[in-house]
């Protein structure tokens, strides 16, 4: 199932959960993920699904090579033939083009400055926030127009600070550069909160609107999680704002 929400001004926000696709165990059901060995075929009919359930084009969603890291690239065509750029975030100021953005713990960033006419999908994993990719985001939208004040972002399902247990050695790396990912487990154990850490850089940025999580995918039977299963499927971001498809 798919979660959308329209802000009032034209922006689309979309996550997806792990049900109503085709894939068998244990991707099952909905994995939008093309890369963590499913059926290439079961991939292909998920993201059909998915993107025509939301009454848009698949053919005009458009992914990316994540890599845990900063870059951004602009896209204003899908790819086509060509292999997907190896970024972490996309930004566009096409209204026929879809952004994707996949994760399994990682906390995806959707953005839009409907006013602009510009859109942001973003992946942030514990190494991509602390590389800044957020802020990256922001400043490539900037070139093309956006308002960090004007722009809504808003954050996936992703595991959470009281879950993402982790070495004290490297709790103290992520807080020396994000002090706000600074977390606790819920048994009392170091952790890195990485939505938060997010959140803190997209303030910083200008950006006044920030929403999101509104659920743990270590917690929730609903999503995908890397962290608990390992072997797993992916759950989709999806933005795009109103135009003429």
């Amino acid at each position: 199932m798919i979660g959308h929400r329209t802000s009032a001004n034209g922006a689309h926000f979309a996550f997806t959960d792990r049900w109503g696709g085709v894939s068998a165990v244990p991707y099952d059901s909905l994995n939008l993920g093309g890369a963590v060995g499913d059926d290439p075929d079961a991939v292909r009919g998920n993201r059909d699904l998915a993107a025509r359930a939301l009454g848009r084009d698949p053919g005009r969603a458009v992914w990316m090579d994540q890599v845990h890291g900063s870059e951004v690239a602009v896209v204003r065509e899908p790819w086509g033939a060509a292999p997907a750029p190896r970024v972490d975030a996309l930004v566009t100021d096409r209204a026929d083009l879809t952004l994707g953005v996949l994760t399994a713990d990682c906390v995806p960033v959707l953005l839009a400055d409907p006013v602009a006419g510009v859109a942001a999908a973003a992946h942030a994993g514990r190494p991509g926030m602390v590389a800044g990719i957020a802020t990256a985001t922001i400043e490539t939208m900037i070139t093309l127009g956006a308002d960090p004040a004007r722009t809504t972002a808003v954050l996936g399902p992703s595991i959470c600070g009281k879950c993402y247990e982790v070495p004290a050695a490297l709790r103290d790396e992520v807080a020396a550069v994000e002090a706000a990912a600074y977390a606790e487990t819920s048994w009392g154990t170091p952790a890195v909160d990485v939505a938060a850490g997010v959140r803190a850089q997209l303030l910083r940025a200008g950006v006044r609107t920030v929403e999101g999580p509104v659920a743990c995918t270590l917690e929730s039977a609903d999503h995908f999680s890397y962290r608990r299963d390992r072997l797993t499927g992916r759950l989709a971001g999806y933005v795009w704002l109103d135009g003429t498809e």
